[in-house]
């Protein structure tokens, strides 16, 4: 194959990605503009890690690559720009604005609507038994570690969900 045939080539990967980010923002825009129903949730795996991902050191210190949020009830100030969202999110009754780019997203669901994409595209290897458990296990050791505060009073939980992922 010649240069110039190599760099014809479409990345299809990238495409499908960028298109199905599209649908994160939609549905984050829709949140941010009308709020969620009492049904509907997200799940959103980004990597804290990313450059552009903008948290407090204390978090970053206890998710150094990723970092699973909920958006349910409890949280606020909700703001989407054309290469972010910005959350107010509280971890443990501490408020902290989380600020994520598109591109730090690894995995967006809404468990109610039985929807969820990966943004998984490039190779990984299987993971060993204890990176499967590891993550199972400290979700189930610190599941009131992390929770999300809105003036509602109750409490909401962030939990790994990476062992339950296919990689």
């Amino acid at each position: 194959m010649e240069d110039s045939e190599a760099n014809n080539d479409i990345n299809y990967d990238r495409l499908m990605e960028k298109a199905l980010k599209h649908v994160v923002i939609e549905a984050l825009k829709i949140a941010a503009d009308e709020g969620l129903s009492d049904t509907n949730h997200f799940y959103i795996t980004f990597k804290t890690d990313h450059p552009d991902v903008r948290m407090d050191t204390a978090l970053l210190d206890r998710w150094p690559e990723t970092m699973t949020i909920v958006l349910q009830h409890q949280f606020a100030n909700l703001m989407i720009s054309d290469d972010y969202f910005e959350v107010d999110l509280s971890f443990n009754d501490v408020p902290h604005t989380l600020r994520i780019p598109w591109d730090a997203i690894t995995y967006f669901a809404d468990p109610y609507a039985r929807f969820g994409l990966s943004f998984a595209f490039e190779e990984t290897t299987p993971p060993s038994s204890d990176e499967t458990t590891a993550p199972v296990k400290e979700a189930a050791a610190s599941r009131s570690a992390a929770s999300c505060a809105k003036p509602s009073g109750t409490k909401a939980d962030v939990v790994s969900i990476d062992a339950f992922r296919k990689k």
